[in-house]
């Protein structure tokens, strides 16, 4: 067999978009470079890789073995690099890091002192919603995980820093004052996340803990978006104070007391036990294990 590395480069594509096109766009090249480079793969078997049916491509069952042996070829291509690279005393390769959407105002500030050390890292983040976050990590398909709450999975992990949520609410509100009693909540709109939403759960345990039910809710998709919906007067909630700091300054939200607030979870890093780490991972461990606390005290301390 004579398959070449940029064969399978292509092939692994094409199983992941399923469509000759969109891989030609994402990898620069022209529709007929792809099907050449995938047709003198195929004549490399006997069997078919893909499949057209109507005009939808499809990777048959042969070729989704194939293609679990090209993933694992090519990561071991990239490891022999990383490990050139170490050798080199640089630390190169990918860094996959899948966060919940509210880890979206704390990942970067962990980030910036690695990339600035380690250029040679390429690093993509994806913010999610958590199911998504869980399901990524059940599937192996990244290398670290930010969570508030902690998936039922055997996880390792660091902890980063506290994650504080508190009654927050508009000008609308103001007239409430600083302190309310915790079964005022039954007469004010609340405005709560998605299900599954780690936010969304804290919410609504803290509620079922005071007996609070029958209330008039708006549901969102993103805490984004439940900010704005506070500051439209829409109503108020108990969200993450993380990405607030801006607008409590400017008294465009204020935060009001209630018994047995605020709550306080714990935001980690995580990633799956036994998990094998490629340099760039580990590297990744290791600066902030490190650095940790000097970056909360110069980015989060307020």
């Amino acid at each position: 067999m004579h398959y070449t590395l940029h064969q399978l480069s292509i092939f692994t594509k094409v199983c992941e978009l399923l469509s000759i096109s969109k891989v030609a766009e994402e990898m620069h090249l022209s529709q007929p470079a792809i099907s050449i480079q995938l047709k003198k793969l195929q004549e490399q078997f006997d069997i078919p890789l893909t499949e057209v049916i109507g005009r939808q491509l499809y990777v048959t069952d042969f070729g989704k073995e194939i293609l679990e042996v090209s993933l694992d070829i090519l990561n071991r291509v990239d490891l022999i690099e990383e490990t050139t690279n170490k050798y080199k005393g640089l630390i190169s390769g990918r860094l996959h890091i899948a966060s919940v959407s509210t880890g979206k105002y704390v990942i970067p500030y962990f980030l910036t002192s690695f990339a600035s050390s380690h250029p040679e890292v390429d690093i993509s983040v994806d913010v999610t919603n958590k199911n998504l976050v869980v399901n990524t990590l059940s599937k192996n398909e990244t290398d670290f995980a930010l969570v508030s709450v902690l998936p039922d999975l055997s996880l390792d992990k660091i902890k980063l820093m506290d994650n504080v949520l508190q009654l927050v609410v508009g000008p609308q509100f103001y007239h409430l004052g600083n302190k309310i009693k915790s079964n005022e909540l039954q007469e004010l709109p609340l405005i709560l996340r998605e299900k599954g939403s780690a936010t969304r759960m804290a919410m609504e345990n803290y509620l079922a803990k005071k007996k609070i039910t029958n209330y008039k809710s708006m549901e969102l998709t993103s805490n984004e978006a439940v900010k704005q919906a506070i500051m439209a007067g829409l109503g108020v909630s108990i969200m993450p104070l993380i990405g607030l700091r801006d607008q409590l300054k400017l008294d465009l939200l204020r935060c009001v007391q209630c018994p047995n607030l605020p709550i306080h979870t714990q935001w980690n890093l995580v990633w799956s036990k036994g998990k094998q780490f490629s340099p760039a991972a580990n590297a990744f461990v290791e600066h902030l294990k490190k650095y940790k606390e000097d970056i909360i005290e110069e980015s989060f301390m307020v």
